[in-house]
């Protein structure tokens, strides 16, 4: 497989254009710095030996040659001027459209990974990769590269006017750059090493930042400010102690190849007297000569700095490459299913954890259109896990979950494009979640054309009708990060409207009317109910529940123990031969008499 920051650089297959005009920009500017040195070599020589000012036997001062190289520089500085100018100017252009590129592409594939993936990543470490970790790509990909090229030409081109002049001046300069090259190359290997702690290190950071913002109700209400600041200085610590061992590694190593090259000054001076005198070189050439090693010293000295941002690149390109060759371990299939009332049926599903144990075993139930199913049970007891499989935010390790009907077939989920599936079923969490935007935005993730009319309904139909009345500017009304401006149970019901936005043949809720009053609950359990019990609308309804009002509002109740069922039947059946149930709901044999 190719090197990871290779593989980054094959990101200018898609601006290959521009990256042809830059590199051509890029060549002129260089190919015009050894070119000026030549010139000045000639001039200078020219002067010394009277060619350039000559005194003419009428006395007058010709001094046509001399302005001819004044207009030689000055022509040649222009060109390069404007060609450093454009040059600057396509790659910061080519720059952004790579990163660009490169954003949306890791975006992308973010997107498409599963839930497990996340959550064993976490958010500061995917944020710190799309960002922090692209960045430095980018800066190897883009000012790297142009670095790299300016070494090579000007390196090489200077080299060229030494051996153009006498081999011999050459000589020690090109071992020189070549022991330079090999110091620097071997230095890379432990600057990548520590470059890549020290990113582990920043993902720490990143991950106790984003949780100390998101998290920053729950740190109030416990008082945990002074606990969170200090574990989040203690990993800046490790992440300063990190790149300050990055730090001093580059400032003691990488100054190296320049010192080395720059004894080539002392060779150039001393071999290039010896030739002067001995009339092999002219004196011009031997200041052109001194330029041009001046010139190759100076370039040298970007080795340091191109190792480094290659290193960081190296570093950052593997990390990101990581997640650019991360497989989804959920695959959508091929199928969709007809626009018909839906039942939904777990077939003997089993999931295991982690660490082999059980989350799930042989589950199964049905749930048919118009009919709501409460699924209760004690905390882990594998409730949210059996939510998470109906849309396949994970898949079942053993069993199978159908949806259909005995009049259509049965189809199982795995056969399933996402989108349709997802559209079929739709599940509403108890960490209700919505964008900063718009309420009508927030609604229309479900439905994009959606009519404010429709919009009015489904808000209605979740009881939100005073969510919507609260708000200074109606569907326009922007809502805060995360939904914080409104209250948990307003999030809710805002949530529960978005889901019936989507028409789904199975709605779920995962505890989500947990914060409402038991009225407001009723109300807008018995407003779906009341749409969705017959026709086409028929919607089969499973509420992960732990409230006895929502319980209550059942047709039918399925108890889940260490990831088993353990009973199904009615409210009342239940209460009356099940003691684990009553125990669940706090009921005794007395309240039942």
């Amino acid at each position: 497989m190719a090197h990871p920051l290779l593989r980054c650089f094959a990101l200018y297959r898609q601006h290959l254009v521009l990256l042809v005009t830059v590199t051509m920009a890029i060549a002129l500017i260089n190919a015009t710095l050894p070119l000026t040195q030549y010139f000045l070599g000639r001039a200078l020589h020219e002067i010394d030996t009277g060619v350039a000012v000559v005194r003419l036997p009428n006395g007058v001062v010709d001094a046509h040659r001399a302005w001819m190289w004044a207009e030689i520089m000055i022509l040649v500085t222009i060109v390069r001027g404007m060609a450093q100018y454009f040059s600057t100017v396509l790659s910061q252009v080519l720059g952004q459209r790579l990163l660009h590129t490169l954003r949306s592409q890791i975006f992308t594939k973010i997107q498409e990974l599963d839930l497990t993936y996340h959550l064993r990543h976490g958010a500061g470490e995917i944020i710190n990769r799309s960002t922090r970790d692209s960045d430095k790509v980018r800066d190897a990909v883009v000012y790297g590269y142009r670095t790299l090229i300016e070494l090579v030409m000007i390196v090489s081109s200077c080299l060229f006017i030494l051996f153009f002049y006498h081999w011999l001046l050459a000589l020690v300069p090109c071992a020189l750059v070549v022991i330079a090259l090999a110091i620097g190359s071997g230095q890379s290997v432990r600057l990548v090493a520590l470059n890549r702690t020290s990113d582990q290190a920043y993902d720490h950071v990143a991950q106790a930042l984003s949780e100390g913002v998101h998290g920053v109700r729950v740190i109030k209400s416990f008082a945990l400010e002074k606990q969170r600041i200090n574990g989040f200085k203690k990993y800046v610590e490790e992440f300063i102690q990190s790149a300050r061992s990055a730090l001093t590694f580059t400032a003691v190593r990488l100054p190296l190849p320049q010192l080395v090259v720059a004894l080539g000054h002392t060779w150039v001076l001393g071999c290039g007297a010896y030739l002067v005198a001995h009339g092999m070189l002219n004196r011009g050439e031997l200041i052109a000569s001194m330029m041009a090693m001046q010139s190759i010293v100076f370039r040298v000295e970007s080795i340091g700095r191109l190792i480094q941002t290659f290193s960081d690149a190296r570093a950052s390109a593997g990390r990101v490459m990581e997640l650019m060759d991360a497989k989804p371990s959920i695959i959508e299939g091929t199928k969709n299913v007809p626009e018909v009332p839906l039942s939904i049926r777990l077939e003997d599903v089993g999931i295991r954890g982690t660490s082999n144990e059980v989350i799930l075993e042989h589950v199964s139930l049905e749930v048919r259109p118009g009919e709501i199913v409460a699924l209760v049970g004690a905390t882990g007891s594998g409730k949210s896990t059996l939510a998470s499989l109906l849309p396949r935010l994970r898949d079942p390790d053993t069993g199978n979950i159908l949806i259909g009907s005995p009049q259509i077939g049965w189809t199982n989920l795995r056969d399933l494009r996402f989108s349709n599936l997802r559209k079929k079923i739709q599940v509403v969490y108890q960490d209700s979640f919505l964008f900063s935007d718009s309420l009508s935005a927030n609604l229309r993730i479900a439905s994009p054309t959606a009519t404010d009319a429709e919009l009015l309904a489904a808000i209605s139909a979740s009881a939100a009708d005073d969510v919507l009345s609260s708000l200074p500017e109606g569907l326009s009304s922007r809502i805060g990060e995360r939904g914080v401006t409104l209250s948990g149970g307003q999030r809710q019901r805002i949530c529960i409207a978005r889901a019936i936005l989507s028409k789904p043949s199975i709605l779920c809720f995962d505890d989500a009317t947990s914060a409402l009053d038991s009225l407001t609950e009723r109300r807008l359990l018995m407003h779906i109910r009341g749409s969705s019990v017959s026709g086409s609308d028929a919607k089969a309804i499973l509420l992960i529940a732990s409230k006895l009002s929502t319980i209550r509002l059942a047709d039918r109740v399925v108890v889940l123990e260490r990831g088993r069922v353990i009973a199904n039947g009615t409210h009342r059946e239940l209460i009356a031969n099940s003691e684990f149930y009553r125990d669940l709901l706090g009921i005794s044999n007395k309240d039942i008499a």
